[in-house]
Parts: C-alpha cells; sequence; structure tokens
C-alpha cells in the first residue's frame, strides 16, 4: 500500500518529469476528476472520469505549454487526503505568452491509487494568455 506522502512525491515526480504513462499511471480506472474554467476556450480544463480521459487531460495540456518554473510551497497529508501548494510560470506555444498563478492540488488516495483531484489556479490568466 502506497502512503498518501509516497504518492505526493511521486505525482510530483513524475509531473516535473513530463512521464507520462508514469503519472497516469497513478490514478484509478475511475476518477472524480475536476479543473475549473473556461472549457469552451480550453479544452483540457473541466471534469474528467477515467484514467484514459486523464492521460488526454496531460496530452492536451503538454502539447500546449511549455513550464517555465514552478515552486511547491507546502504538501499537506490527512489521512488519505493530500493537498499541495504552490505556484508556476508557463508559456502558452500557440501565443508565446506566459501566465503565472498559484495553485492547489487536492486529491484522494485509495488502494495506492489517485480516486479524486482537483485543480484550482488562476483559470482567468491562463484564459487571457491564450488571446491571440
Amino acid at each position: 500500500m502506497v502512503s498518501p506522502k509516497i504518492m505526493a512525491d511521486v505525482f510530483l515526480k513524475h509531473l516535473q518529469d513530463r512521464d507520462l504513462e508514469s503519472l497516469v499511471n497513478l490514478f484509478s480506472d475511475e476518477i472524480e476528476w475536476q479543473i475549473p474554467g473556461n472549457t469552451d476556450d480550453i479544452k483540457w480544463l473541466g471534469t474528467r472520469s477515467s484514467r484514459i480521459e486523464v492521460k488526454e487531460f496531460f496530452e492536451l495540456l503538454w502539447s500546449a505549454t511549455e513550464p517555465v518554473s514552478a515552486e511547491v510551497y507546502k504538501i499537506f497529508i490527512d489521512k488519505s487526503d493530500v493537498v499541495i501548494t504552490g505556484a508556476f510560470v508557463t508559456k502558452m506555444l500557440e501565443t508565446n505568452k506566459t501566465v503565472s498563478s498559484i495553485f492547489f492540488i487536492h486529491f484522494v488516495v485509495e488502494d495506492s491509487r489517485i480516486v479524486k483531484y482537483t485543480l484550482l489556479e488562476d483559470s482567468y490568466a491562463v484564459s487571457k494568455s491564450l488571446l491571440k
């Protein structure tokens, strides 16, 4: 059984490395996934419910962005819940604009898999950075 702390560390490592297969394999086959925002213009935002859809999320995101920097401020663990706080700067490849935002990731670990995932970020700033 993988502890939530180890899951957080492994999640961040695979995310930083953009290791798609390893990252996606951390998620349950069925997941409750939420990233609020303008889903009409930003296709990677919104809800998802399967590991296949999680993979599509990362493929969409990574094909449209280039990471500039990221910093994790704090990781909070409470039983099976993990909250990661931080900030990022990302370049939007379509517009060549950068966006800066704080972020909060909350996920729940059950049976060594992520079963619930929520990301909160400044999706308004992300939307603006995609305007041509």
